[in-house]
């Protein structure tokens, strides 16, 4: 297809971001033309410390179901959770084919059956350079590189243009499994003519060039020469490439791998059997067969990069795993960054190790982890390759954004055609222009256990001032009719103070309460909101002048 072919003068382009703008994770954005759309990623991202209780967040799912009728295709870019984690949220709206990397639907298959459901009708696997033709889009796949295998790019031609999509990419030219980005499809875009690039820029504020994944290699041979027991490594689960090397470097210096923990599990099984693992015989061994072989043959390839609290890592860092310990001189590789957020967890888990006494190897410093996204010079050379008309930044905080912007204007972007958006702010492309128009709703759904989007910022306060404060708990019982005290109060305290040392506090308290409830009834005041609120006015006043606290105060009227 030429321009010639899908460019008309008379048409308009939306593109949606649902997520992915000023943050990192939730990557959701649809492409929108007349009765047609496509979503591109469906990604989660992990909670802020101030979100307690909170598992998981997912983009605000209601524009996409209010266009539901015009979605032909959702497509994948790559497999990590950022990406594919909300999809089992997405297909209980709506049945839409899915299009992505080998990999990406493998993972994206098994988290669907996790949650009961199937890959739709009509889903397909795609390799670089397939096309996927919908009624108003076509969407080419090209090849870039990423810490995960498979990961791609896209082309969206359009009635008003061409759009390209990086992907979470970088540029690296030593990639472990020999295929580099596609940088031949890539020139070939700039010359058809770029309308748009929407640009991952998670490291627009890093110079120079990302690191090759195989200069990791290169350190865990030494690090694998020089152990003397066993080696416990972990990372992302789903970065493939790494899990490669591992096992290749332990099969050169005779260990055997054992992995541990289920998400780490599930990716060396899909991986495995599509093909994107090659592991020499004998070197897998499961968590039984251990005692058969000295420390110094085992490799644990283990889940917890990320301090997580349920994780293998975590939990023998605590000594709370049944299975496994931590044994001196056992050297922990932990090959990741924190994501922003779990530094703490991370960081705790480093102490805890270190004091089992193992030797724990972690940060830039060891170079056991390179990015899988691109720095300043690979962005520069992005756009320069395909010389859009117009450019926006996705995947990456402001300042990440930001930072991409004054990159792009050093490349000769034109400022004017620099796009700084949030998520739900549309930007709609005709055949000569591009512009913001009204937004749409895309605030972040907050996913506790099987409740999705029942947890809001009124729950959360309210988590928040118990976790801080704690609770105190005002039980009366009161004639229904006239208001007079029957039985109570009492007072319950639960985070707030030890009742054993604080018996005076709550006696007062249980003065303070019954001696307006007594005058009230005598007024004849029985309203139940009213007798509520002056608990919580005169008790509350009364706590904060004593222990300068605020507990949250839950009374509770019972008629008798």
């Amino acid at each position: 297809m030429t321009e010639r072919d899908y460019v008309k003068t008379d048409e308009t382009v939306r593109l949606v971001p649902l997520g992915g703008m000023g943050e990192i994770g939730k990557n959701m954005t649809i492409w929108e033309c007349d009765d047609d759309a496509v979503l591109v990623d469906a990604g989660l991202a992990f909670p802020e410390d101030e979100m307690l209780g909170v598992d998981i967040v997912i983009p605000d799912l209601d524009y996409l179901i209010s266009i539901r009728d015009k979605v032909s295709a959702i497509l994948l870019t790559h497999g990590h959770e950022d990406h594919i984690g909300a999809l089992p949220y997405v297909l209980q709206e709506m049945t839409v084919p899915i299009y992505g990397p080998g990999l990406a639907m493998g993972l994206a298959k098994q988290k669907l059956e996790e949650a009961g459901l199937r890959l739709p009708m009509g889903s397909k696997r795609v390799r670089p350079r397939d096309i996927i033709t919908t009624d108003r889009f076509e969407v080419e796949f090209f090849r870039v590189n990423h810490s995960i295998a498979d990961a791609m790019g896209l082309a969206v031609r359009t009635p008003v243009g061409m759009m390209v999509h990086s992907g979470d990419f970088k540029f690296d030219h030593t990639p472990i499994d020999g295929q580099v980005t596609d940088f031949s499809t890539l020139a070939r875009l700039g010359n058809e003519g770029v309308r748009c690039l929407i640009c991952d820029s998670t490291n627009a504020e890093r110079p120079g060039y990302t690191g090759s994944e195989r200069l990791v290699g290169e350190r865990l041979r030494e690090i694998f020469r020089a152990a003397s027991k066993r080696i416990l490594f972990t990372t992302f689960a789903s970065n493939v490439p790494r899990m490669q090397q591992v096992i290749d470097v332990a099969h050169r210096y005779g260990r055997k791998v054992c992995i541990v923990g289920r998400s780490m599990e599930n990716s060396f099984a899909v991986s495995l059997d599509m093909g994107y693992l090659d592991v020499p015989d004998g070197v897998m061994i499961d968590i039984g067969e251990m005692k058969r072989y000295e420390p110094e043959d085992i490799v644990l390839m283990i889940t917890g990069s990320q301090g997580e609290p349920m994780s293998a890592l975590t939990r023998m860092s605590l000594e709370e795993d049944r299975r496994l310990n931590i044994w001196p001189d056992d050297t922990v590789i932990i090959a990741a960054n924190p994501v922003p957020g779990n530094e703490k967890l991370v960081y705790r888990t480093v102490d805890n190790l270190s004091r089992l006494g193992a030797r724990v190897i972690y940060g830039a410093e060891y170079g056991v982890h390179v990015s899988g996204h691109a720095s300043r010079e690979e962005l520069k050379l992005l756009l320069n390759l395909t010389r859009p008309e117009s450019a926006i930044p996705i995947h990456g905080e402001y300042r990440h954004m930001r930072a991409f912007h004054e990159l792009a204007r050093s490349v000769g972007q034109p400022e004017d055609g620099i796009f700084l958006i949030d998520n739900g702010e549309v930007v709609e492309f005709t055949h000569n222009s591009a512009h913001r128009v009204e937004p749409v709703g895309a605030s972040g759904v907050l996913v506790d256990g099987l409740g999705v989007g029942d947890v809001g910022n009124v729950v959360l306060n309210d988590r928040e001032r118990l976790s801080e404060n704690g609770i105190i708990i005002v039980v009366v019982a009161i004639d229904g009719d006239t208001g007079t005290i029957l039985s109570g109060p009492e007072i319950l305290s639960r985070g707030f103070v030890y009742v054993r040392e604080s018996e005076d506090l709550l006696n007062d308290a249980r003065d303070r309460v019954e001696s307006f409830l007594q005058p009230a009834a005598s007024r004849g005041i029985t309203d139940r909101g009213k007798l509520k609120k002056r608990i919580r006015d005169s008790l509350g006043s009364y706590i904060y002048e004593r222990l300068h606290r605020r507990p949250m105060i839950l009374p509770i009227i019972m008629d008798v």
